[in-house]
């Protein structure tokens, strides 16, 4: 028995099928991490230096260091995140050192909404919101192609209203 969407396809009784986050996401974060951190670096030097004295200056590298280790750690996190559409719910996976795997029955779901910041639709990317009647089960896809994004807020509205339907 196969679902209906060739992206979430599974054989029951098998793995569901993951998909990852594009890698705009990844790009994103990591552009912010070098903008504040980078900032962080130049303004602590400025500072130290001109107020302290040069040999303090040399605490403007706490943030470069705490950059570089960063970097790596992004990119971890965005590879954490992913999600299955399986026949009766959706998998949402994420976390790296806490690993949250959300369960969103399509026949609970209230809500989903697709929004997209400044920055995301800069980088060309929207986020999927799912809200349902109980507040800790709220849950968030980000980083999503808008396509995928609306393909996806259109394929859970249709599940959840079949399912919801049937109650």
């Amino acid at each position: 028995m196969e679902t209906g969407s060739a992206r979430g396809a599974q054989v029951a009784g098998d793995e569901p099928v993951w998909t990852g986050l594009p890698p705009g996401l990844l790009r994103l974060r990591r552009l912010l991490l070098v903008v504040w951190l980078g900032a962080l670096a130049v303004a602590a030097g400025l500072l130290l230096g001109l107020l302290v004295g040069p040999a303090w200056a040399a605490f403007a590298l706490l943030p470069l260091a705490l950059m570089a280790w960063g970097w790596g750690m992004v990119e971890r996190n965005w590879r954490s995140w992913r999600y299955a559409e399986r026949a009766d719910d959706l998998l949402i996976s994420r976390g790296v050192l806490w690993h949250e795997e959300t369960v969103v029955p399509y026949g609970r779901m209230q809500l989903v909404e697709v929004t997209s910041g400044p920055l995301e639709r800069h980088f060309g990317l929207a986020s999927v919101q799912l809200h349902t009647a109980a507040a800790a089960t709220d849950a968030t896809i980000p980083g999503l192609d808008p396509a995928e994004a609306e393909r996806l807020r259109d394929r859970l509205t249709e599940l959840g209203e079949a399912r919801s339907a049937g109650l």
